[in-house]
């Protein structure tokens, strides 16, 4: 029984570690367009909705569109808040 509460008491623990966390310093507009992001790739979350993602929960994903040479090629962006700053990773769709 003593087993099962450790076992319990460490589900919770990985589970509670596993969720997103706010950053420690809020995330500024100007910080967001430091990175580019919106003449990069086309976005249609506005910079508004993608900073309240990232201040609340640390990170956020979205959909957008990089033009190549006259194309538009769909990916997945990933935005991670960190305490060095703005972490920007993009994936093929």
């Amino acid at each position: 029984m003593k087993n099962a509460l450790w076992l319990l008491i460490a589900l919770l623990f990985l589970g509670a570690a596993a969720c997103s966390l706010p950053p420690d310093r809020p995330v500024t507009r100007s910080a967001l367009m430091a990175t580019r992001i919106y003449t990069i790739y086309i976005i249609e979350e506005s910079p508004e909705e993608v900073m309240n993602a990232l201040n609340t929960r640390g990170e956020a994903i979205l959909e957008a569109k990089r033009k190549v040479q006259g194309k538009e090629y769909p990916v997945h962006i990933k935005l991670l808040a960190t305490s060095e700053g703005l972490e920007v990773l993009d994936y093929d769709r």
